[in-house]
Parts: structure tokens; sequence; C-alpha cells
């Protein structure tokens, strides 16, 4: 059975930093493309970042570039988004999720629960 369990959300001051991480269970996540989403309150879900099996195609948002960093430990079947220079526009639940695809897709079939990150002063 797919599962994504994402942890690492916070409340945290403009400019600070945290890491997020997506635990995947069922599948081995290094074979698979793996993605970011948040959803601001009132706003439609946006993808954020995603990585490629092989860490060799890495996508940003625009909004986000240069401030967030994804990466993935294999051996802890697990992939992470750090996430710094964080501003009150970042403040959202995100998701990670996967399609078992090696790149990254357009549509996602497997999503965690989400994590709630604030961002606020």
């Amino acid at each position: 059975q797919v599962q994504l369990v994402e942890s690492g959300g916070d409340l945290v001051q403009p400019g600070g930093s945290l890491r997020l991480s997506c635990a995947a269970s069922g599948f081995t996540s290094v074979y698979s493309a793996i993605g970011w989403f948040r959803q601001a309150p009132g706003k439609e879900r946006e993808g954020v970042s995603c990585i490629s099996s092989g860490g060799g195609v890495i996508y940003y948002a625009d909004s986000v570039k240069g401030r967030f960093s994804i990466s993935r430990d294999k051996a802890k079947n697990t992939v992470y988004l750090q996430m710094n220079s964080l501003k009150p526009e970042d403040t959202g639940v995100y998701y990670c999720a996967t399609a078992l695809t090696s790149n990254c897709p357009y549509k996602y079939d497997y999503w965690g629960q989400g994590t709630q990150v604030t961002v606020s002063s």
C-alpha cells in the first residue's frame, strides 16, 4: 500500500527556515518522482517542486526558486524540502505526492495528509 507521510511543518518567523520530510512506504521512492505542493487558505493548490526518480531533473515554482531545495535520502526512503528565507506568502498546508513514475508527472495519484507551515511574526 502506497503511503506518504509529511512532517516538519511549524510556525516560523519571516526569514526563518524549515525542513519538511516526506516519508514513503509501500514503494521504493528512489524509483519514483516525488512532488511537493502547497495550498494556502482560500487558494488553489499549487506545485512547489518536484524531483525525478534519479534526482537528475528538479523543478521549482518561480515563487520559491533560490529559497527552497528538494532532495532525497535513499536509505530512509524520504524526500525533503528545505525552505529558507520564508515569507508570509509561503504559509499553507504542504503535501507530497507521487504517481509512481520516474519523471515528474502532470497528474499525481497518491498524496500525503499534509503538514501546516505558518510564516508569521
